[in-house]
């Protein structure tokens, strides 16, 4: 019976409509079918019972994994894993010692790692405590103030912008709309700059393509710019279009690094060398008929020895670092690779609104009826800024034909601009901040003001309109000429439609002013160009970023006039290039965009689909794709990209959770010093690979020729766990702490498919081991003479090994320049380093415990003046 039941209450719930089929119906069939009531609201027991179906207004997130589940994780990189098959062989062979400082080592790589993570994390969360979203809703005949995961479909909303913009915080079809019209800004989900206006009307299903289409929709994650409303909500969590967003991006998998894969594949390759080692030892012995298991023993030995178990400690110390040097530029990176992965980068795809731009409309440009030529500088809601008329600054009412466009733009204007930050519609914003240097509907594109003295109500007023160019010059009969109306000819039209024509192809949103005492009789003023500007610094930025070899693309929802302007005035798009549409992009196939993207420097009208695409064909090509983007719209592709980058102040939540690294203060500029630090990141871990590769073949070949040519060891067990110790401590790790070359950024992004160990690396790697066992050799034949081993000759080997290792170390600081190009002293923690390995061995050499320890003999002055 309860089964019976339960079945029932699920056929009689009422549904979820998705916001295409809910934009096509008549309001009254919408709430038929949500049994909504627009007056009354639903009652709290029915509430109640369409939340036990539908859930909360939320997105279900996976539960956090434990901390401890966190740090084993840890544990998964294949050089951590052959350093614990190093440590198990170790204690296997009863070769505790290296068994206890293979362990130390990873216990330090895998808490450095977590360590950092976890901070982090926990920096993104002090980035994402905000207040819990609240709503209006109408229930039981009141008005209540709830939190926004309490809604449920059906419910009747209230969506208003006073005090201060309101956020939407679920799908909801507009039902009433007053105050003359509602305006939403939807940048966060389609990219476009200015608010969309809403109204009531069905919408035609032939016309209704993609969600800019849905007028009489307003989307959970937007804001109200101005107006207010009532709306049925159709749709809520994961059943809005929001939701629909993240799901695509909780179901996308991010890629792993290069400087992971570069990892795995080292790891692979010393396996490889090490089983190589053992292979050759075990068949070279069993030729000379010695014991198979001592030469297996002295094999496994040899292997272990060889692999560089300081590796990742200088890769995970060196990141750590990197990412703590970017916090410091206002960087936060959750992963530990990540900060690596952009010195590879080859592409750069970047969202428009609010990453490339500051996502605030400004005047930039004055036209006078009169044909005067204004340019207005300042960027923002404020008043820095002036207004230049032919190289002067423009004060007060100095030039009437000017402050009277500024008059009849403050005049017509809902908007107020408070601490810099703006309550009303961004175009009218620019308007106020113009005048602090100065609504109409979409439907009606024009909006007029009658102004009456207070004092002289007997007298006529004045009305002052704004609008669209072609719908306010038809009620105009004159134009202003230095404060003079004279009448308007066909020449003066023609020349006001050339400058509206020329401030359009520039990418400027163009609004045109008019005052008089009759509406039909109306004096034109002139034309004001508006454009949401580029940020600061973002052109010298993108211009570093092009000329050292990565190729930066726009993608915005913005259409292609003004997305085409502002690339071109970021030196994005030069003559030549080439922009495509997201319609155009939906025609093909990953692999026929893969042909094309290349040439792409602009993709205009693009939705979260597209933009996932243009990643996946870059990426198809074998390109390393960075994304930036602040909005709803960009979270699938950002999570989809080899790195996501997310703006902190702009950005929603949804699109922090996907990215990779958030830029805390919203600079594009953080980007170039992020790859700057990812390019020298590699290159200290190259040079580490170099001293710690060189030095342990060098001490190998040693022990391997001795053994092969039963010769005495030319050192001993403590000697050699010694050097061991120089090899994978301070000398070795401050390699990892090398400044970053400041050329670095002008050097193409490396290959990814390039391993690590390069033939160049292969080559500086042998001479450096060649020199090393060389002169160890020679002090070796020397001391040998008299064909009796004494502690001063292993003394005197020794010495003279650590001392080449110096050395070498030295000369691995820079794969490119000489030491005297870099500064013998720019690196501290290498000079420190170095001066502690050198009176650590002079202890070794002559403090008598130690000397006891090591087998060593003090060295007379000419011993030492013999190196």
């Amino acid at each position: 019976l309860v089964e019976h039941l339960s079945k029932c209450e699920d056929e009689t719930m009422v549904p979820v409509l998705a916001s295409k089929k809910a934009s096509e119906l008549p309001v009254n069939e919408v709430a038929c079918i949500l049994q909504a009531d627009l007056q009354y609201g639903l009652n709290h027991g029915e509430v109640t019972r369409r939340r036990a179906y539908h859930g909360w207004n939320e997105f279900d997130i996976s539960e956090e994994e434990p901390l401890w589940k966190k740090y084993i994780s840890q544990f998964k990189n294949p050089l951590i894993m052959l350093l614990l098959a190093s440590a198990v062989i170790s204690v296997l062979m009863h070769q505790f010692d290296d068994a206890v400082s293979i362990t130390v080592a990873i216990i330090i790589v895998v808490t450095v790692a977590f360590v950092q993570e976890y901070r982090s994390e926990k920096s993104l969360e002090e980035l994402g405590k905000l207040v819990p979203p609240e709503c209006h809703c109408v229930r039981e005949g009141n008005l209540e103030h709830l939190l926004a995961r309490e809604l449920v479909p059906g419910d009747t909303q209230r969506l208003c912008c006073a005090p201060l913009e309101m956020p939407v915080i679920s799908d909801c079809l507009c039902v009433v709309c007053k105050a003359a019209d509602l305006s939403i800004d939807e940048s966060s989900l389609t990219g476009e700059t200015s608010p969309c206006g809403k109204s009531t009307a069905p919408q035609p299903a032939a016309t209704n393509g993609d969600i800019t289409s849905r007028s009489n929709v307003a989307f959970m994650g937007t804001l109200v710019r101005c107006g207010k409303a009532k709306g049925i909500v159709i749709g809520t969590g994961e059943n809005s279009e929001f939701g629909e967003v993240f799901k695509m991006m909780q179901a996308e998998e991010a890629p792993k690094t290069p400087l992971q894969k570069s990892m795995d594949l080292l790891g692979k390759q010393l396996s490889l060398y090490s089983f190589g080692i053992i292979g050759v030892i075990m068949l070279v012995g069993w030729l000379q008929g010695k014991h198979i298991l001592d030469m297996f023993t002295i094999g496994v030995s040899l292997a272990v020895a060889a692999i560089p178990e300081g590796l990742p400690i200088v890769v995970t110390v060196t990141l750590a670092l990197g990412v703590m040097r970017m916090v410091k530029k206002r960087a936060i990176v959750k992963k530990l690779p990540i900060v690596e992965t952009l010195g590879c980068c080859n592409v750069i795809c970047s969202d428009k609104t609010g990453t490339l731009t500051k996502n605030e409309m400004t005047v930039t440009h004055l036209f006078t009826s009169d044909g005067l030529h204004a340019e207005v500088t300042g960027v923002g809601y404020n008043n820095a800024g002036e207004v230049i008329l032919d190289g002067e600054v423009i004060h007060g009412f100095s030039n009437s034909s000017i402050s009277k466009i500024v008059e009849a733009g403050c005049v017509c204007n809902d908007a107020v601009i408070r601490n810099n930050t703006l309550m009303g519609r961004p175009t009218e914003g620019a308007l106020i901040a113009l005048a602090m240097k100065h609504p109409f509907t979409s439907e009606q594109k024009w909006m007029a003001v009658k102004c009456v003295h207070r004092t002289q109500q007997d007298k006529p007023g004045v009305y002052f309109m704004k609008g669209a160019y072609e719908l306010l010059i038809r009620c105009c009969t004159t134009y202003n000429s230095k404060g003079l109306a004279l009448p308007i000819t066909q020449q003066q039209r023609e020349l006001y439609q050339q400058q509206k024509m020329y401030m359009g192809t520039a990418g400027l949103r163009v609004l045109a002013f008019a005052s008089g005492s009759e509406m039909g009789q109306l004096t034109f003023l002139g034309l004001v160009g508006i454009i949401d500007p580029p940020r600061t610094g973002v052109k010298e930025a993108v211009g570093a970023l092009i000329s050292s070899g990565v190729a930066i693309k726009m993608i915005t929802g913005d259409s292609q006039e003004t997305a085409v302007s502002i690339a071109s005035r970021l030196g994005l798009y030069s003559k030549g290039s080439q922009s495509l549409s997201g319609e155009e992009a939906d025609q093909m196939d990953i692999q026929q965009l893969s042909r094309v993207v290349p040439r792409i420097a602009v993709f205009y009208r693009a939705s979260p689909r597209h933009k996932l695409k243009i990643v996946k064909s870059l990426q198809n090509i074998g390109a390393v794709v960075a994304m930036t983007g602040d909005g709803v719209n960009d979270a699938v592709a950002l999570k989809a990209a080899d790195i996501g980058v997310a703006m902190g102040q702009t950005g929603t939540d949804v699109c922090k959770e996907a990215a990779d690294m958030i830029l805390v203060d919203d600079d594009f500029q953080t980007i170039m010093s992020a790859i700057e630090e990812g390019k020298g990141i590699y290159n200290n871990i190259k040079n580490f690979v170099r001293f710690q590769l060189s030095t342990s073949i060098a001490a190998l070949t040693l022990i391997s020729l001795a053994t092969l040519m039963n010769f005495p060891n030319p050192l001993n067990a403590m000697q050699i766990l010694w050097i061991n110790i120089i090899m994978d401590g301070p000398p070795a790790q401050s390699l990892g702490v090398e400044p970053v070359d400041k050329d670095v950024i002008r050097k193409p992004p490396r290959n990814v498919k390039d391993s690590i160990i390069t033939r160049s690396l292969i080559v500086k790697i042998l001479v450096s081991s060649f020199i090393i066992v060389c002169g160890t050799l020679f002090v070796f034949w020397r001391e040998l003479r008299d064909n009796v081993i004494t502690p001063r000759d292993t003394t005197m080997t020794f010495t003279c090994f650590v001392f080449f290792d110096m050395f070498n170390a030295l000369s691995s600081r820079s794969q490119t320049r000489f030491v005297h190009e870099m500064g013998l002293c720019s690196n501290k923690m290498f000079c420190y380093a170095v001066l502690g390995s050198i009176m650590g061995q002079l202890l070794v050499i002559y403090f008598p415990p130690l000397q006891k320890v090591f087998q060593t003999e003090s060295l007379s002055i000419f011993g030492k003046i013999y190196f």
